[in-house]
Protein backbone atom coordinates (compact mmCIF):
# COMPACT_ATOMS: atom_id res chain seq x y z
CA UNK A 1 0.00 0.00 0.00
CA UNK A 2 1.45 3.37 -0.96
CA UNK A 3 1.06 6.67 0.84
CA UNK A 4 -1.52 7.99 -1.65
CA UNK A 5 -3.81 5.02 -1.02
CA UNK A 6 -3.37 5.44 2.71
CA UNK A 7 -4.21 9.15 2.49
CA UNK A 8 -7.27 8.35 0.37
CA UNK A 9 -8.46 5.82 2.94
CA UNK A 10 -7.87 8.32 5.75
CA UNK A 11 -9.93 10.97 3.95
CA UNK A 12 -12.77 8.51 3.35
CA UNK A 13 -12.70 7.49 7.00
CA UNK A 14 -12.71 11.14 8.08
CA UNK A 15 -15.75 11.82 5.88
CA UNK A 16 -17.57 8.78 7.27
CA UNK A 17 -16.73 9.84 10.83
CA UNK A 18 -18.08 13.35 10.27
CA UNK A 19 -21.32 11.97 8.83
CA UNK A 20 -21.65 9.45 11.68
CA UNK A 21 -21.06 12.13 14.31
CA UNK A 22 -23.79 14.29 12.81
CA UNK A 23 -26.19 11.34 12.71
CA UNK A 24 -25.39 10.50 16.34
CA UNK A 25 -25.91 14.11 17.44
CA UNK A 26 -29.35 14.20 15.81
CA UNK A 27 -30.46 10.75 17.00
CA UNK A 28 -32.87 10.58 19.92
CA UNK A 29 -33.21 8.03 22.68
CA UNK A 30 -35.82 7.55 25.38
CA UNK A 31 -34.76 6.94 28.96
CA UNK A 32 -37.30 5.80 31.49
CA UNK A 33 -37.78 4.85 35.11
CA UNK A 34 -40.55 3.59 37.35
CA UNK A 35 -41.62 1.03 34.73
CA UNK A 36 -42.22 3.82 32.22
CA UNK A 37 -43.95 6.26 34.55
CA UNK A 38 -41.22 8.85 33.86
CA UNK A 39 -39.77 9.17 30.36
CA UNK A 40 -37.10 11.48 28.98
CA UNK A 41 -36.34 11.99 25.29
CA UNK A 42 -32.75 13.09 24.73
CA UNK A 43 -30.63 13.80 21.65
CA UNK A 44 -27.13 12.53 21.02
CA UNK A 45 -25.92 15.95 22.13
CA UNK A 46 -27.52 15.26 25.53
CA UNK A 47 -30.20 17.90 24.97
CA UNK A 48 -33.45 16.95 26.69
CA UNK A 49 -36.33 17.32 24.25
CA UNK A 50 -39.22 16.05 26.34
CA UNK A 51 -40.04 14.95 29.87
CA UNK A 52 -43.19 12.88 30.40
CA UNK A 53 -44.49 12.20 33.90
CA UNK A 54 -47.45 9.91 34.42
CA UNK A 55 -50.23 11.87 36.17
CA UNK A 56 -50.47 9.22 38.89
CA UNK A 57 -47.06 10.37 40.17
CA UNK A 58 -48.13 13.96 40.73
CA UNK A 59 -49.75 13.07 44.04
CA UNK A 60 -46.64 11.16 45.21
CA UNK A 61 -43.78 12.27 47.42
CA UNK A 62 -41.64 15.02 45.85
CA UNK A 63 -38.38 13.20 46.61
CA UNK A 64 -39.61 10.02 44.94
CA UNK A 65 -40.56 11.97 41.82
CA UNK A 66 -37.17 13.68 41.78
CA UNK A 67 -35.44 10.29 42.07
CA UNK A 68 -37.49 8.89 39.19
CA UNK A 69 -36.61 11.89 37.00
CA UNK A 70 -32.91 11.52 37.82
CA UNK A 71 -33.06 7.78 37.07
CA UNK A 72 -34.77 8.42 33.70
CA UNK A 73 -32.10 11.03 32.85
CA UNK A 74 -29.32 8.60 33.72
CA UNK A 75 -30.98 5.90 31.63
CA UNK A 76 -31.17 8.26 28.64
CA UNK A 77 -27.51 9.28 29.02
CA UNK A 78 -26.43 5.62 29.14
CA UNK A 79 -28.47 4.90 26.00
CA UNK A 80 -26.89 7.86 24.15
CA UNK A 81 -23.42 6.61 25.08
CA UNK A 82 -24.22 3.01 24.13
CA UNK A 83 -25.66 4.13 20.80
CA UNK A 84 -22.53 6.17 20.11
CA UNK A 85 -20.19 3.29 20.96
CA UNK A 86 -22.19 0.84 18.84
CA UNK A 87 -22.24 3.10 15.79
CA UNK A 88 -18.60 4.11 16.03
CA UNK A 89 -17.56 0.52 16.68
CA UNK A 90 -19.33 -0.64 13.53
CA UNK A 91 -17.63 2.13 11.55
CA UNK A 92 -14.12 1.14 12.63
CA UNK A 93 -14.71 -2.65 12.75
CA UNK A 94 -13.60 -3.28 9.18
CA UNK A 95 -10.68 -0.88 9.31
CA UNK A 96 -7.46 -2.66 8.41
CA UNK A 97 -4.36 -0.48 8.49
CA UNK A 98 -1.08 -2.21 7.64
CA UNK A 99 1.33 -2.12 10.54
CA UNK A 100 -1.38 -1.77 13.21
CA UNK A 101 -1.47 -4.62 15.74
CA UNK A 102 -4.50 -6.90 15.73
CA UNK A 103 -7.18 -5.83 18.17
CA UNK A 104 -5.94 -2.23 18.20
CA UNK A 105 -8.75 0.02 19.49
CA UNK A 106 -9.21 3.46 17.97
CA UNK A 107 -9.49 6.28 20.53
CA UNK A 108 -13.14 7.06 19.72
Amino acid sequence: MNINDLMKQAKQMQDKMAKMQEELANATVEGESGAGLVKIVMTGRHDVKRVTIDPSLLSEDKEMLEDLIAAAMNDAVRKVEANSQDKMGSLTAGLNIPGMPGGFKMPF
